[in-house]
């Protein structure tokens, strides 16, 4: 991803703004309601059973890949997906992540974590997400506000809200209802 250094730069003068304790009412919002679309997924995987855990759950395109994989992934791609936010923050452009650059990241996790436990993907996607929620209260208005091009938008300018609320946020609540659908509950 391109502008890292910007975005590292925004994180700094975000973490300064926490300090003080002037926290944005509403990155605490998409703060919180990141915590809890994790929460809803990981109490709803904490019961599965061990077949449940391994169902292939049908996606986009004709692909599959089983729950207990896609649980780890949207654990796994939390800091990338705020990352992202940060970078349009910054006001910096988005150019080198595309929709197919996505497909292969999640098609080589897939490969790469096909056995992956239970334990593991629920412990990861605990940890993963109060770090994005940590991260996404550290965010000011302002930086909320500011917009720059984003290719997985097509490159429409898009706020690093809409960012958070298509991605970080949005990630676990769209998986769950997919599994939910699958798993006939």
């Amino acid at each position: 991803m391109n502008s890292t250094a910007s975005a590292t730069e925004t994180s700094r003068g975000s973490e300064k703004l926490k300090k003080a304790g002037s926290t944005s009412r509403r990155a605490e919002s998409l703060a919180q309601r990141i915590e809890e679309g994790a929460a809803g997924l990981a109490a709803f995987a904490e019961a599965l059973s061990e077949t449940e855990w391994r169902e292939a759950v049908l996606e986009s395109g004709g692909n599959s890949r089983p729950v207990g994989v896609i649980v780890h992934h949207v654990a796994t791609v939390y800091p990338i997906e705020v990352q992202l936010a940060q970078i349009i923050a910054s006001g910096n452009a988005v150019t080198d992540v595309t929709w197919e650059v996505v497909a292969q990241l999640n098609g080589n996790h897939a490969k790469e974590n096909a056995s992956i436990t239970k334990s593991a993907a629920l412990d990861l996607l605990r940890r993963n997400s109060q770090e994005a929620a940590a991260a996404v209260r550290a965010f000011t208005d302002d930086e909320l506000d500011q917009a720059a091009p984003f290719s997985l938008s097509f490159g429409a300018p898009v706020t690093a809200q809409f960012v958070i609320e298509d991605h970080a946020l949005r990630h676990s609540w769209h998986h769950l209802a997919r599994i939910r659908k699958t798993l006939g509950r």
